[in-house]
């Protein structure tokens, strides 16, 4: 049966459904007496008139990615629970981040929005007995904030269970140490149980392990009221300013002693990405007010006078593409991990004047044209890790895997929400259909080692359930489900709540 043609009760089972999340939401807030049941009753209300002017496809599309975040969850339930991730091809599990439930934990909030409440409950309960951070394990401070740090505070904030706030507060605690340098810069390793901190790839950390804390530890200083969190992170940004170059652009090598960036490479994809991110969503986060200008000031410099400065377009197609810079050459690559920056544009445009938004949210289109066509150019209709671009040729893949990256679903995701073009939703689809045709198997999904061939990997990554399925499944919802005036993502997905702030940069607000 295709989607056009489905019965109006099965039309109105599956718009309850999407309805789920908002109303498991104020619910689990009445139940800590912060909501009313009238409050409730208004909000059951919008939110159905909103879904019964969904289209049917958009409805359907929607419960397939929800089917397809239940075959993921149930395989890792059924082969790898308490694991970091599945394998599914050897069906088990395995450790690739100390021991952590990284799976679990990155999953939680998607379930929650999705209204999988029993799943959810298990994850929950998992958390509460199970999680154990006392582990001789060096964690990447990186890794830990964006996916365990940033899950639990997500569950907290949609959940309002306590629990989860105070798994956090434990976690950040043990992560604190890395902070300790002479500069404030922390240091990419900390041991879960010593504190010992360290770098372990030697002097230098890199700028996205720098820039990629202050979402996760100011809302964790926001909920418990305890300013120590957001301090650390935020000196850091503040030593980084001191320093900020005239067109906001960072070498991705830092010195933790100094605090200062070493000559290296300056790029939007791995090592770079989401310190640019982080600097539009901290301003964001803190609901645009003047105690975080700061934040928006550097991030339009990195933006106006330094990524506009990166952007190069093919011949014949004219494919808009940001190129990375080495010293000052320019070097014609690109990473799918930069494939996050149409997103980002799109959600700062409406920062700009009239004029000056448009442009960028015209190069935000651009570079998501080009993003997409990562994926359509190849075999499978799955995008490589890293492309090339010569005169004559516009794109050639240079790195053939794939391992379920969200970025440029992420990017359709906010596209669509700031423009309403249904292109972006049909551009995402096609992609979920791609990850059901070459990632599926019965065990789960997995990435691929050539995107041409097919030949697949034996990883199910805990980022597909936190982002890819949680982005592709908010593009086929309505903009009620996590709407972008209330929440802020992290940079695995996972939504904080905006809190207003009102004092200065050292303080919550």
């Amino acid at each position: 049966m295709t989607p056009r043609k489905m019965k109006p009760q099965i039309l109105l089972r599956s718009s309850l459904a999407l309805a789920s999340l908002l109303l498991s939401v104020h619910s689990a807030a009445a139940d800590n007496g912060h909501s009313s049941r009238k409050h409730l009753q208004v909000e059951r209300v919008r939110v159905d008139e909103e879904i019964a002017i969904e289209d049917p496809v958009s409805v359907a599309r929607a419960a397939k990615v929800k089917d397809a975040m239940l075959h993921a969850w149930s395989s890792y339930e059924k082969f790898a629970w308490g694991f970091d991730e599945l394998q599914p091809q050897t069906k088990d599990g395995v450790d690739t981040f100390g021991g952590l439930g990284a799976t679990v934990v990155d999953a939680l909030d998607t379930l929650f929005i999705m209204g999988l409440n029993e799943q959810f409950q298990r994850a929950r309960q998992w958390v509460a007995t199970s999680l154990d951070f006392n582990k001789d394990y060096d964690a990447s401070v990186f890794e830990t904030t964006i996916r365990i740090l940033g899950g639990l505070l997500s569950a907290h904030d949609l959940s309002g269970d306590k629990m989860f706030l105070e798994k956090a507060t434990e976690l950040a605690d043990r992560l604190l140490p890395a902070w300790n340098t002479p500069s404030g810069i922390n240091l990419n390793r900390v041991n879960l149980a010593t504190g010992q901190a360290h770098n372990a790839n030697g002097k230098y950390t890199v700028l996205a392990e720098v820039g990629t804390e202050q979402l996760e530890f100011i809302a964790l200083s926001q909920r418990t009221n305890d300013t120590k969190y957001q301090q650390k992170v935020e000196n850091v940004i503040k030593k980084l300013q001191k320093s900020f170059p005239v067109d906001g652009l960072v070498p991705i090598n830092i010195d933790p002693k100094t605090g200062r960036p070493s000559p290296s490479i300056i790029t939007f994809g791995g090592g770079g990405d989401s310190f640019y991110e982080y600097l539009l969503k901290a301003w964001v986060q803190g609901n645009k007010t003047e105690a975080v200008n700061f934040y928006r000031e550097m991030w339009e410099t990195s933006i106006v006078k330094g990524l506009q400065s990166l952007i190069r377009r093919t011949t014949p197609s004219s494919y808009a593409y940001i190129c990375e810079k080495d010293g000052n050459t320019l070097i014609d690559t690109m990473d799918e991990l930069a494939c996050f920056v149409p997103g980002m544009l799109a959600l700062g445009s409406p920062g700009f004047a009239p004029r000056q938004a448009k442009r960028i949210l015209s190069l935000a289109e651009e570079l998501a044209r080009t993003c997409y066509n990562f994926y359509q150019m190849t075999k499978t209709k799955l995008a490589g890790e890293n492309y090339g671009f010569n005169p004559g040729k516009d794109i050639s893949l240079n790195t053939p895997y794939n391992i379920l990256r969200p970025e440029t679903v992420e990017s359709l995701f906010y596209l669509w929400r700031l423009t309403g073009n249904n292109t972006y939703r049909e551009f995402a689809w096609n992609i979920f259909q791609a990850f059901e045709k070459h990632s599926k198997l019965k065990t789960g999904y997995v990435g691929l080692e050539d995107v041409n061939t097919g030949e697949q990997d034996n990883l199910q990554q805990s980022f597909f359930l936190a982002e890819t399925l949680k982005y592709l499944y908010l593009l086929f919802s309505p903009p009620s489900v996590i709407p972008l005036d209330q929440w802020v993502f992290n940079t695995e997905a996972h939504p904080l709540k905006i809190v207003t702030r009102t004092t200065g940069p050292n303080n919550s607000g």
